[in-house]
């Protein structure tokens, strides 16, 4: 199995893992195993999972081995000590340890001889069997959610992204109130093992847990408020608004970097961004659109975490176009855009609306000679309006092409002007240029120009008033 770049790699990544020393100390110290408890399908075994008291198995159509790299990833996104990681095929789990009496035992072993600290299960573990295995090995554990929660603490920066991290880290612990651990959180102070709020949250009981989220909630829907706000004026300007959404590790970081001419965190890191970022972009005829940079989405990223980033994934909803960015050199690309689509659904987006929904897929500087000319007889293939655009964020390889059609998704249901003007009409023309987009231009003989532009429905009524020779041709 090839194992991730670490984390941290390169400048950005040192500077951001600067910020939050204690944290990361406790990480690089802990000793972790990572074990991957997938359920094995077979003909009688369907549903074998959720009759067991426990939560749904991963999807089924990604292999153990993936699945457990992405595991070992997401543990050295906060820089544990992996030691060693493991497939345990299962057929049902077992509502009181989710894996069987033998297996549990021989694990105890390798914590012992291995002296684990921490083991990450990566499935959805009940608050009692988590206490049960607690119990038999000695050690910490957490499961997949409690992980990405563990990142997601770690990743916050803005006081939105943490008051929502804390909502979801608290939705989560309030049937795990467990006391026998709370010796870790008392010494750093935070979420789940490694840090975060502070122990009043770990040891608090559920009525005062239940008053915090209440508060957040509260803070959030401030939030929510604003955001509402400068969306409102957003439109009164008005720009298009893009949003780029992904897989986490998809490249959106650096695709947004690559468009807006930014420096936006963006490292080969799960989670790498958490925060939501926005810069003006130009299209290529002149128009501006806001670029949204958002939150990456995981396979079985947690409910709690898709409510609880609600106020920050409404710009998504709120977008006039979505990016979907998949790495088309991963060979889960399909998968991933998959789970992709299934929280795009749960936040009540039609994922085959093509006409607002791009897919760009990225990291074509990866890609073998044969890998590209298959990928492109695919391309071929498909309805023209289903096409989606191949390019490399790192080498600018297809930027202009996706700007075009980010372009042409923008200018759906916009009018198109042809407008004569005299070369002394000099502010009727700068005019032009400033609110509309000047598609073509033709300077004729005698001091006229020919223009065709194209301008959002809401400024048509201004042209029309302006201009009142411009003829509508579509």
């Amino acid at each position: 199995m090839t194992a991730p770049r670490a984390p941290g790699e390169g400048r950005a990544g040192k500077n951001a893992l600067q910020r939050d020393p204690p944290e990361r100390e406790v990480a690089a110290h802990t000793r972790t195993l990572v074990l991957g408890p997938y359920v094995v399908r077979t003909r009688n075994s369907s549903g074998a999972g959720e009759r067991a008291g426990a939560a749904a198995p991963l999807a089924p159509q990604r292999p153990p081995e993936s699945r457990l790299e992405e595991a070992y990833g997401l543990a050295l996104a906060i820089e544990l000590e992996v030691v060693s990681q493991s497939i345990i095929p299962i057929t049902t789990p077992r509502p009181a340890t989710y894996l069987g009496s033998g297996k549990v035992d021989e694990i105890a072993g390798i914590v012992a001889a291995e002296e684990i600290e921490l083991v990450v299960m990566d499935c959805a573990l009940s608050p009692g069997q988590q206490r049960n295995l607690e119990k038999a090995w000695g050690a910490k554990v957490i499961d997949r959610t409690g992980l990405i929660l563990e990142i997601f603490g770690r990743r916050a920066r803005t006081k939105e992204g943490t008051l929502q991290v804390e909502l979801a880290h608290l939705a989560y612990q309030k049937s795990r109130l467990v006391r026998s651990w709370t010796h870790l959180e008392r010494q750093r102070g935070g979420f789940g093992f490694l840090g975060g709020p502070g122990e009043t949250q770990i040891e608090a009981d559920r009525r005062q847990i239940q008053d915090r989220m209440r508060r957040i909630e509260r803070d959030l829907e401030g939030v929510r408020q604003t955001r509402t706000l400068h969306r409102a004026s957003r439109r009164r300007v008005p720009y298009p608004i893009v949003a780029l959404v992904g897989y986490t590790n998809a490249g959106k970081s650096t695709l947004f970097n690559r468009l807006t001419q930014a420096e936006v965190f963006a490292e080969d890191l799960l989670f790498a961004t958490l925060d939501p970022t926005a810069r003006a972009i130009k299209l290529p005829h002149g128009a501006t659109a806001i670029l949204s940079d958002t939150v990456g989405f995981v396979s079985e990223l947690p409910t709690m975490l898709v409510a609880a980033f609600r106020a920050t994934l409404e710009d998504v909803v709120e977008a006039d176009v979505l990016l979907h960015v998949r790495d088309i050199s991963g060979v889960e690309s399909e998968a991933e855009a998959a789970d992709v689509e299934n929280v795009l659904g749960q936040l009540g987006i039609d994922t085959n609306d093509r006409s607002r929904l791009i897919e760009v897929w990225n990291k074509a500087d990866l890609l073998s000679p044969e890998e590209r000319e298959r990928l492109g007889g695919t391309i071929a293939r498909m309805p023209a309006e289903r096409r989606p655009s191949l390019v490399s964020a790192l080498s600018g390889e297809g930027i202009a092409e996706l700007l075009a059609g980010i372009e042409r998704a923008v200018a759906r249901g916009r009018p198109t002007f042809d407008i004569a003007l005299d070369t002394t009409e000099g502010a009727a023309l700068n005019w032009l240029y400033e609110e509309a987009e000047v598609i073509r231009r033709h300077d004729g003989e005698g001091g006229t120009i020919s223009l065709l532009v194209r301008i959002a429905p809401e400024k048509e009524p201004r042209l029309a008033s302006r201009f009142p020779q411009a003829r509508k041709v579509a």
